[in-house]
């Protein structure tokens, strides 16, 4: 399987600060974790209401180590899987009414079982070696985006006819339009469509890198996405038009590495994922950070010894929800907490 290989999983290092809960505290208050009962869990987002989040988590013993769909209520914690439950999943989203929810799906793969099986045979050789494998995304080229209720009933796929990797997809504020990546590993581009799949148009034309991540701004005129087009695998953020032009860099440090860019409920802000790769005999540690397009101003927000990714907003924009190790060593979960934005003007 070709995969994109990101260096962030042995993200590990701390922040020479000592007491770094007190750094986060100027714009994270109540930080509090949400999953518990997985092996990892990550890449949530909100419903539109702000009362469940839809996330991505592996199940101890199911049978299948790649993540599943899983939704869940906030205020009892109660959640259950939407996926089928079969092959790989990843990139879900409620759509704006929060009556449909995507999310894409490899499940449909003749194949899907003997991956899992490999995979796990494969994981119990590396436990009693004792390697812990550096993180890949897989551009599996099965992966279709799939929409359903959000319990999982009424699943249709809106990416019948993709012949190759086809995920990473979100919806626009008024729920008409979902964006999305394309392609193969070393080639994917940006594309949007009509929410019921129809009318595909590209919206980046630049070969032989990988642009994903991609979101609507809150009025739908641009689009925040991450590439690693000046090097490989070395991702920087980047805004477009939505009609595909205007492109513009909003990241050029290539000694950093950003990624997981995530509108503010103004349009003029966004929060990432960031760390520095100046030092290759030092793990990376990423945190998440604050930037004005506008200016180009950042705020360091997550001092934590883990890792800090895959940021998001609540649709009011008062808290963050994001994926997690905190302390470096634990396996990844989600957190919460309320968010005081910087004063940057």
């Amino acid at each position: 399987m070709t995969a994109l290989l990101l260096p962030f999983a042995l993200a590990l290092g701390a922040d020479p600060r000592d007491d770094w809960q007190a750094a986060e505290s100027a714009h994270l208050k109540n930080i509090k974790q949400l999953t518990f009962d997985f092996v990892r869990a990550g890449e949530g987002y909100f419903s539109p209401d702000g009362r469940r989040i839809i996330y991505q988590a592996e199940v101890k013993d199911s049978g299948n180590p790649f993540y599943q769909i899983f939704v869940q209520d906030l205020d009892s914690g109660k959640y259950q899987r939407i996926s089928p439950g079969v092959g790989r999943t990843t990139c879900s989203y409620f759509r704006p009414d929060g009556k449909r929810v995507i999310f894409a799906s490899s499940h449909e793969d003749p194949d899907a079982k003997k991956h899992q099986a490999a995979e796990m045979v494969l994981r119990e050789e590396e436990r009693k070696k004792g390697i812990r494998r550096r993180y890949s995304w897989d551009f599996d080229p099965y992966m279709k985006i799939y929409e359903a209720n959000p319990d999982g009933t009424d699943l249709k796929c809106l990416t019948p006819n993709a012949k190759e990797y086809t995920a990473e997809g979100s919806y626009s504020a008024d729920g008409k339009k979902i964006v999305y990546s394309s392609g193969t590993a070393g080639n994917v581009q940006l594309y949007t469509m009509n929410a019921d799949g129809s009318g595909a148009r590209p919206v980046t034309n630049v070969l032989n890198c990988y642009n994903g991540g991609p979101f609507f701004s809150p009025d739908a005129t641009k689009i925040i996405f991450r590439s690693d087009r000046k090097e490989k695998d070395r991702l920087q953020l980047y805004v477009i038009n939505s009609d595909g032009s205007g492109e513009k860099a909003l990241t050029t440090n290539d000694k950093w590495v950003y990624w997981a860019p995530y509108w503010y409920k103004d349009g003029k802000h966004i929060i990432y994922t960031a760390a520095d790769h100046s030092d290759p005999t030092a793990r990376p540690n990423y945190d998440l950070f604050w930037m004005n397009i506008e200016t180009g101003k950042t705020t360091r927000l997550t001092y934590a010894p883990g890792q800090d990714v895959l940021p998001v907003f609540s649709p009011d924009g008062t808290k963050v929800m994001w994926t997690s190790s905190r302390d470096g060593r634990s396996p990844t979960q989600l957190y919460i907490a309320d968010f005081i934005p910087p004063k940057d003007g």
